[in-house]
């Protein structure tokens, strides 16, 4: 009986968590419109993994919780970060320079879709039911009737910077699924190790091809860069992992769903923006997506025990 009354508040702590992600990573975005203003986009994104990432190496070693020091570890946070930070951020963070918000939005929230269509053609690791299909639409439909069909008609211009968003989205699905191999160590072990793999492959690409020691960034870039590293990477690193113990690659990627509403209900709230008919159907329609994508059904539970 205990159980039964445990397991619900267990999935609520979990959705307040994909929440609060989606949150993070929702503001990334207009940190990255306000840090590329001035710094360019390889330099903002090497900035952004090594301060995250030593952030976070401080806590751990506050927390006593150690680093594994063998090859085949570092190998696998090498190649998370080449999918989780390094190829993604960086084709965000070039991408937004010339993208609308809409589109890049629309194209950046992909990632589920990809993550679902991976999972049924490669890994098989998690059961593909129906529920996770119709999330999948839902999801899908709900961004484009919040965004505006109008946000499509873009399509075709900027043809490169779309290309970029959606290598970033398929790279993120790649690494929500790689991300499960980390699930014997403490959450921020695979965040803090995939950072400094990223820090250490652009930083010296950014040396050569950005010089950053000409820089002159402006104090709102280097505000929104501080944000970045410590609340849309050190944080978020550490939900994210954790999420993909709890709530899998599917229901974890579906956090791109939420950014959207998120970032609509900023624009409400702070910029006094309206709201159509549409995008209020278009909200519940990302609700209904993310709630078939991540609660789990009692049956699959039972099954997986």
């Amino acid at each position: 009986m205990g159980e039964r009354h445990h397991q619900p508040a267990g999935m609520a702590t979990e959705l307040a968590l994909l929440l609060a992600l989606a949150t993070l990573w929702g503001a990334s975005y207009t940190f990255i419109r306000i840090g590329v203003a001035t710094i360019p986009p390889i330099t903002l994104i090497a900035c952004r993994t090594l301060i995250a990432g030593v952030l976070l190496l401080g806590i751990m070693r506050w927390r006593g919780v150690r680093m594994p020091v063998d090859a085949t570890t570092w190998r696998r946070f090498l190649f998370q970060a080449c999918l989780n930070s390094v190829i993604p951020w960086t084709m965000v963070a070039w991408g937004s320079r010339t993208l609308d918000a809409g589109v890049a939005t629309i194209l950046n929230s992909t990632a589920p879709i990809f993550t679902f269509f991976l999972t049924l053609a490669v890994t098989r690791h998690e059961a593909v039911t129906s529920r996770k299909l119709l999330g999948v639409v839902a999801g899908m439909a709900g961004i484009c009737l919040i965004v505006g069909v109008q946000a499509l008609s873009g399509f075709g211009e900027e043809l490169t910077a779309q290309i970029a968003m959606v290598v970033a989205a398929i790279c993120y699905a790649g690494a929500a699924i790689l991300g499960r191999g980390f699930r014997d160590l403490d959450p921020m072990v695979p965040a803090a190790g995939s950072l400094l793999c990223g820090a250490a492959l652009l930083i010296p690409v950014s040396l050569v091809l950005e010089r950053p020691w000409t820089l002159q960034p402006s104090a709102s870039s280097m505000l929104a860069l501080a944000a970045l590293a410590v609340f849309s990477t050190a944080l978020a690193l550490v939900i994210y992992f954790r999420l993909i113990r709890t709530l899998g690659s599917v229901g974890t990627t579906a956090q791109a769903y939420l950014r959207v509403p998120i970032g609509v209900a900023v624009g409400v709230v702070f910029l006094g923006e309206q709201l159509s008919s549409t995008a209020w159907i278009g909200l519940a329609c990302v609700v209904i997506g993310v709630a078939a994508m991540t609660i789990p059904a009692r049956r699959a539970l039972e099954g997986a025990a």
